[in-house]
């Protein structure tokens, strides 16, 4: 047998290891001035860079893509040639991942606090930086197929499988969902329009979360604690159930973000049906990973790798668990719009997450610079800091949930609303705010002991770029032999045959149900009261979109009682045929909006009213959390953008007259004419061109085409 000799890369691990430390203490500073923000609006500092629309998209992308991915990527690089018996298949190919995968992060960040966003939560990035994610996820991909295909191992270890879903499921996500149609550089519209767009999104939200926050973290779990632990994994065959399981059913999940909304209820059917039958193989993973510390918890005490990575697991059991509970509608009339769901994210991305990078880097930035880690002390100290924090910031958020949920549901003796005023309830939170401050602040705390024991780590010791191997060459990989080898191994041997059955896997749940929700007219039936946006309504709306005023308010009235006497009618699938992209939303830190302007109901406001509000929003709600848009004022509209957004919308099926775009200006500066006049009435001179006369004409057009006087007019 021939022994050969070959070299691991390092180097690029190193690299993913800072940026990982680097990222993540930015995106958990992030995270504390967006907590900051919503107990102490004055930390809003009245500038638009740094106002919660801005800083809330800054905080999630941060956290998912810069800290956990470059874990992420950290742990992948390391776990695959090991398992593999093979150096990454090429080292270019390795550095164009890192250097371009930091650049996206920058991107990123600039370009959302400079409000250039798609709207959609967790997708919110621009065409071209979706683009260069495409791409850096594909010299990842061909970086880690091509280092399988020459491994010298005859199967394929059971976190390479997670990586290759991996892999495979964000791409069909990615793709799938930022299909965009650019008008400029910094601005595209989605093809999809409301419903069809709510479906695909919370597909590809609700997956992204199981194929970038879930299945990769499941490769390392599998790699990282059998190595930690010094015991191997408890059940190989437990291991192939929860693997082929997860990745069939997490696909079908998605609809169970939009449940009591306007989608058809067969397809509401199927995200709560497969939401529950996700229980079993996530928590097949969870008593996996327990069993496999069997024999080792005297290890667990004295390691605070061990301890993270079985607050990791814990956190991983209580998240898919409660994920498909707040899937059934009784429930999840409870959960959503409110911070239950902020909470349950929290949970699963500070415990499962963060718990097992804090322990695979715990354990590996020793091993890998070759010396004992710092302090095991410093990191024992961080682990019940952060444990403390978790618990301090998710707590109170589980609570202040279900106390505003109480309230808004709660009706007098003479059957009124109680609290028919939204802000009435969100008063009521504000301990709870100040709270998760302090819970934030020991988990920002216990990062910075990380950080320190981390790079004092790295200091100690002395880490070989290229660290030499060897392994027996594998020259044959040969056919099944039925006797000795199960169906399971037989497929493990061929990387791109598995690779194919692990796709179709995926695709299915998207494709039946994804595909029937493109049938306008049958699935979407439209309502002819509905008019497309104004060009004045539809700059307003970018407007909107651009400030990130969806992070607070949504625009979706579901059938419950207290919804409609609190907000009017509730929402229609017909009504949204022309929102690219839409804008249901997923919290309510602020009332619902989908009635602002339904002419003659207790949602509309005037033109004044709107003016002072966003300048000033504390003097009308001395209560009020809102940041004050006083820039909307003195920021004008770019009117040469206007015949190009409507000649798009006319190439996403919008019905505009043929040749409207040579006439949009005129008519947007008419209907802000209007506006202006309204103000002036009311002592105060506006430019037609100010944003602030856009955002008006959008939030009066919200619910319009359904009010009484709309049906009139169209009569």
């Amino acid at each position: 047998m021939e022994i050969q000799k070959f070299n691991y890369d390092n180097a690029i691990v190193k690299n993913f290891i800072w940026a990982t430390v680097i990222w993540g203490a930015v995106a958990i500073i992030v995270g504390l001035l967006a907590a900051l923000q919503l107990a102490f609006p004055f930390f809003n500092l009245g500038i638009e860079f740094t106002a919660f629309g801005r800083v809330r998209p800054v905080h999630t992308n941060a956290v998912i893509f810069a800290f956990i991915g470059n874990a992420m990527f950290a742990g992948v690089y390391y776990s695959l040639q090991r398992v593999l018996k093979a150096r990454m298949f090429n080292d270019i190919l390795s550095k164009i991942n890192f250097w371009g995968w930091q650049l996206i992060i920058v991107l990123a960040a600039v370009t959302l606090l400079a409000g250039i966003t798609t709207g959609k939560e967790y997708a919110e990035l621009e065409w071209p930086i979706d683009i260069l994610i495409a791409i850096m996820w594909v010299v990842f991909g061909w970086n880690m197929i091509g280092t399988i295909i020459k491994r010298r191992v005859k199967h394929i270890y059971v976190a390479v499988w997670w990586y290759l879903a991996t892999f495979i499921g964000v791409a069909v996500l990615h793709i799938v969902n930022s299909i965009e149609l650019p008008i400029s550089l910094l601005k595209s519209y989605p093809i999809y329009a409301g419903a069809q767009d709510a479906v695909v999104q919370w597909w590809y939200g609700h997956n992204a979360v199981a194929f970038f926050l879930t299945t990769p973290w499941l490769g390392i779990m599998y790699y990282y604690l059998p190595k930690a632990s010094e015991r191997p994994i408890y059940s190989y065959q437990l291991s192939i159930i929860h693997f082929w399981a997860l990745i069939f059913i997490y696909m079908w999940s998605g609809p169970h973000h939009l449940l009591y909304q306007a989608l058809p209820d067969w397809v509401q059917a199927l995200g709560v049906t497969f939401s529950i039958m996700l229980i079993a193989p996530s928590w097949g993973g969870m008593i996996n990973g327990f069993l496999t510390l069997r024999g080792a918890w005297d290890k667990v005490r004295d390691s605070a790798a061990l301890k993270f990575m079985v607050v990791a697991i814990t956190a991983y059991g209580m998240a898919t668990f409660e994920g498909p509970m707040m899937s059934l509608k009784s429930v999840n009339a409870i959960s959503h719009f409110t911070d239950w769901t902020i909470a349950h994210t929290h949970i699963a991305g500070m415990g499962w997450n963060g718990g097992l990078i804090f322990g695979m880097l715990y354990w590996l930035v020793p091993k890998m610079f070759r010396t004992k880690l710092y302090s095991e002390k410093l990191a024992n100290t961080h682990f019940w800091i952060t444990t403390l924090g978790i618990l301090m910031f998710a707590i109170p958020i589980y609570w202040s949930g279900i106390t505003q949920w109480l309230m808004l549901r709660q009706y007098t003796s003479d059957g009124l609303l109680t609290y028919p005023n939204f802000i009435e309830t969100s008063a009521k939170l504000h301990h709870f705010y100040v709270i998760r401050v302090v819970g934030g602040t020991l988990f920002l705390l216990g990062f910075l002991m990380f950080l320190f024991n981390i790079v004092k780590t790295i200091k100690l010791g002395n880490m070989v770029d290229n660290e030499e191997a060897e392994a027996p060459a594998l020259f044959n990989i040969g056919k099944r032999n039925a006797a000795s080898e199960t169906w399971h191994r037989w497929m493990e041997r061929k990387a791109v045959r598995f690779s194919i059955f692990v796709f179709i896997a995926l695709v299915i749940g998207g494709i039946v149900e994804i595909i029937p929700m493109m049938k306008v007219d049958s699935n979407i039936p439209k309502i002819s009261s509905v008019k497309p946006y104004s060009p004045l309504e539809l700059a307003g709306r970018d407007i909107y979109i651009s400030d990130g005023c969806y992070n607070c308010h949504s625009q979706q009235v579901r059938p419950l009682r207290y919804e409609t006497d609190r907000y009017g009618e509730y929402s229609k699938i017909g009504e949204f045929v022309y929102d690219h992209p839409f804008q249901w939303g997923s919290r309510r830190t602020g009332p619902d909006l989908a009635r602002a302007g339904f002419i003659g109901s207790s949602t509309y406001k005037t033109a004044i009213w709107h003016y002072n509000h966003f300048n000033k929003p504390q003097e009308m709600f001395p209560q009020s959390i809102m940041p004050a848009y006083p820039w909307l004022i003195t920021r004008t509209v770019d009117l040469s953008m206007i015949p190009l957004k409507i000649r798009a919308m006319q190439t996403l099926g919008v019905p505009y007259e043929k040749g409207y775009d040579l006439k949009a200006t005129e008519d947007y500066l008419k209907q802000a004419g209007k506006i202006v006049g309204e103000l002036k009435a009311s002592g105060v001179t506006v430019e037609p061109t100010s944003e602030i006369v856009a955002m008006i004409a959008y939030l009066h057009k919200l619910g319009y085409d359904i009010s009484p006087a709309a049906n009139k007019l169209s009569k």
